[in-house]
């Protein structure tokens, strides 16, 4: 959209290698790349338009970088519930209390930060590749609930999961378990497929051949639902606000509440009756073909140039009052 755009790494513990060259290329490794200069230090910092923090570590950074014209937080998920109680945590609470304007990942999160925290928040909805994320030609299956079972996530409620999974199999022996998303097998008390972690085009393909999808959300909603959604997987979601406001009712997703048996039986009912999966298969993929990244991009740029153009009041502001 012909912004100047660069990354700025905030790294006291050196997660991101020895220089700007190592955090290239983990970005290549996880996200694909990108062409913006990237910088491991901020030795060579001069000024910006609009500084973006993207997480509670950054947002210190961010406040005391000069010659910025505006400053904005890019809020992905609610942080503070990625720690127990613990210094971390309360600097992740803080974090939404130092004045910038918020731009969250779906409206959840938005909701959350101005009811508990008072914070000026707008939210932007993730956006899907409709190019990869599409019903592929392969034959849909009868018989196959796929399971994203990122154990290192704890928020994806992985063993809450494995508990339901185990409980469908004992009731249908004979269906085919896949669960992605984790590089090291599991062991479980069922027979199920480790698919691992999988390229995008294998994704699609998965969700496209699947009967059933699982992904579960206990803080944020996960783009993998909505992908899921996207390829004409009928997805079982917890029952969570942020899924709610994020991915709609009972009619695009089936929800279930937090508990094993609960969960066991929204997959069995969807397995059960191929007119409902159907149904949900087409209303949710009619819900999520507007969003792509172009629009999410849109609503971001506003964002930020609502950010510019406040900042640029408020001096005035000031002096009238």
């Amino acid at each position: 959209k012909g912004h100047d755009c660069s990354l700025w790494f905030e790294d006291p513990r050196r997660r991101g290698g020895e220089g700007a060259t190592d955090v290239k290329k983990r970005l290549a490794d996880y996200f694909g790349p990108i062409d913006v200069p990237v910088h491991r230090s901020f030795e060579t910092w001069q000024s910006a338009d609009v500084v973006v923090a993207t997480g509670w570590e950054t947002v210190a950074r961010a406040l005391l970088l000069p010659g910025c014209a505006a400053r904005a937080y890019l809020v992905q998920d609610y942080e503070p519930d990625f720690f127990p109680a613990s210094a971390e945590r309360g600097w992740a609470e803080e974090s939404y209390r130092q004045g910038l304007p918020h731009v969250t990942a779906g409206p959840w999160l938005a909701d959350l930060l101005r009811e508990r925290f008072g914070a000026v928040a707008t939210h932007l909805d993730l956006g899907i590749d409709h190019d990869l994320y599409r019903p592929r030609r392969v034959a849909r299956r009868e018989d196959t609930v796929v399971f994203y079972a990122r154990r290192s996530t704890p928020r994806r409620a992985v063993p809450l999961g494995l508990l339901a999974l185990a409980e469908l199999h004992r009731r249908r022996g004979d269906l085919r378990l896949v669960l992605f998303g984790e590089e090291h097998p599991f062991r479980t008390s069922f027979p199920q497929r480790h698919a691992g972690v999988l390229s995008e085009p294998e994704l699609a393909e998965l969700y496209s051949e699947a009967t059933v999808g699982v992904s579960l959300s206990l803080t944020n909603y996960s783009r993998v639902s909505q992908e899921m959604m996207a390829c004409g997987l009928p997805c079982v979601e917890l029952d969570t606000p942020s899924v709610r406001a994020a991915l709609g009712g009972e009619e695009l997703v089936t929800l279930a509440h937090f508990d094993p048996l609960k969960l066991a039986d929204a997959i069995d009912q969807l397995l059960e009756d191929r007119a409902l999966r159907e149904r949900r298969s087409e209303a949710a993929r009619r819900m999520v073909a507007g969003r792509t990244w172009e629009r999410a991009a849109e609503q971001f740029e506003h964002c930020l140039r609502q950010a510019v153009h406040e900042a640029s009041e408020a001096p005035r502001t000031s002096v009238r009052r």
